[in-house]
């Protein structure tokens, strides 16, 4: 599962009410997040890799 930042458009592993493969806490703001299967984009540990 991949979820969407979208305001930089960027796409991380993990999934919206979670938290991404690099760190990033999807439940602070919900608003800007959103499920997606598009390819993951982020290069950071743990995205990518």
């Amino acid at each position: 599962m991949a979820v969407k930042h979208l305001e930089t458009e960027e796409t991380h592993k993990g999934f919206k009410g979670g938290e991404t493969g690099c760190g990033f806490d999807t439940t602070e703001h919900p608003s800007h997040w959103e499920n997606t299967s598009s390819k993951i984009t982020c290069d950071k540990n743990g995205c990518k890799n």
